[in-house]
C-alpha cells in the first residue's frame, strides 16, 4: 500500500476483501474467471481479497460488473 493505514482501515480493508471473497464464492466463480471478466490479474483479486489492496472507487466498480451484482452490495 502506498501510505501507512492504521489498524482500523486495515480491518475495514480486510472486511471488504472478506465481503468480496464470499460473494464471489457463493456465485461459484474462480479469481481468474472473475479477473478475466474484467481485465484484470488473478493475484490482484487475490490481494484485493485479502485487505493487501486498497482500491479505488473504479477498481471496486469494475468487481461489481465481475461478480454482476451492484456496487453497493460491497458495502452491506
Amino acid at each position: 500500500m502506498p501510505w501507512p493505514i492504521s489498524k482500523t482501515e486495515r480491518k475495514e480493508l480486510i472486511k471488504l476483501g472478506g465481503k468480496i471473497k464470499s460473494i464471489r464464492e457463493a456465485k461459484g466463480l474462480s479469481l481468474e474467471q472473475v479477473a478475466n471478466k474484467i481485465g484484470k490479474d488473478r493475484q490482484s483479486i487475490h490481494k484485493l481479497e485479502k485487505g493487501d489492496f486498497n482500491p479505488s472507487y473504479l477498481y471496486l466498480k469494475q468487481i461489481s460488473i465481475g461478480l454482476d451484482i451492484n456496487i453497493s452490495e460491497l458495502f452491506t
